[in-house]
């Protein structure tokens, strides 16, 4: 075998030794025992979140977490609980993204050509400040989930649990756009606090499959990708994504749609149609899972492990 020592030194530390080129079943399962959850992203707002319950509902499509892009801090505290009062109403998991990031802040850096990489990094000590305080912000309001893009404060989240500053079942989800994109670096995000980890839009079945073999954690996976990550449309491969990657976030996106980062009223009209439409992409997604795995499990509505709002939890314990 070709470059034998170097894969059997990378099997002694518990890594696999190349790509997963068999594409063996994974036997890693949610809490709940289901293989995967639907993810419909870029939910900007309480009315982009009642169009996706409106047409989820219409198209009898089951949709597990919704996620949103444009921050914690670009939202009230009206617009967050109008969100933690859906979905927890629904057993659904709400996940906003942490407010300050590198393309946000002052720097041109992730602008530039060569500083792409610097993604939505935190840059200094007041940033992270300001992303902690995001963060404690939308646990007092009952948001239990939360998008982060930087490998310092996936740390710190992991710190906050711990010290109490966030609770304990607040699922951290890590933004694809922290790129990691193999199994070792995957891995060590899991070790600094991942809860969930969205792996990059590109990567082959073998190379997913590599990634699942020594992760636990489960990962989201773009079926259709926004133009900016690719552009990807890949619906037919829903069936082996699940199978390889369970326990897998199958994550519906849009090709073709404008940038509305960072959202807003100016936005709403077109997020409002956004949205129905990636409902709509994941119907089209589903039918094939139907046709081709239809023994493939999924989770129901406020399964184990689901980042649901606790104001909705708390009302429905006193009930």
């Amino acid at each position: 075998m070709l470059m034998k020592e170097t894969r059997e030194f990378l099997e002694s530390l518990g890594y696999p030794s190349g790509d997963g080129y068999d594409l063996p079943t994974s036997s890693k399962r949610f809490p709940d025992g289901a293989q995967y959850r639907v993810e419909i992203p870029s939910v900007e707002g309480p009315r982009a979140l009642e169009a996706v319950l409106e047409e989820a509902d219409r198209l009898g499509v089951i949709v597990h977490r919704v996620s949103q892009g444009s921050g914690i801090m670009l939202l009230t505290d009206e617009e967050i609980s109008d969100m933690c009062d859906m979905c927890a109403s629904r057993g659904i998991e709400l996940s906003l993204f942490v407010g300050p990031r590198g393309t946000w802040d002052i720097s041109a850096l992730p602008f530039t050509s060569s500083g792409k990489a610097a993604g939505l990094r935190h840059e200094g000590m007041d940033q992270l400040v300001y992303a902690i305080e995001d963060l404690k912000r939308a646990a007092r309001l009952g948001v239990r989930g939360a998008l982060v893009a930087d490998e310092g404060l996936l740390l710190l989240t992991k710190e906050m649990k711990k010290s109490g500053l966030l609770p304990q079942d607040f699922v951290v989800k890590v933004s694809v756009q922290m790129m990691a994109s193999n199994p070792v670096s995957v891995k060590l995000m899991e070790q600094l606090g991942a809860d969930t980890y969205n792996v990059p839009t590109a990567l082959t079945l073998p190379k997913l499959a590599a990634i699942r073999q020594v992760v636990d954690i489960p990962l989201d996976m773009y079926v259709e990708v926004p133009d900016g990550f690719g552009g990807f449309i890949r619906h037919y491969e829903i069936p082996e994504i699940i199978r390889i990657l369970s326990p897998v976030y199958i994550k519906f996106g849009l090709r073709n749609h404008p940038d509305v980062y960072p959202s807003g009223k100016h936005l709403e009209s077109v997020n409002i149609e956004l949205c129905r439409e990636r409902v709509r992409r994941a119907a089209l997604g589903m039918r094939i899972v139907e046709q081709y795995y239809p023994e493939a499990i999924t989770s129901k509505l406020g399964a184990e492990g689901l980042g649901v709002p606790a104001v909705g939890a708390l009302k429905q314990s006193e009930v």
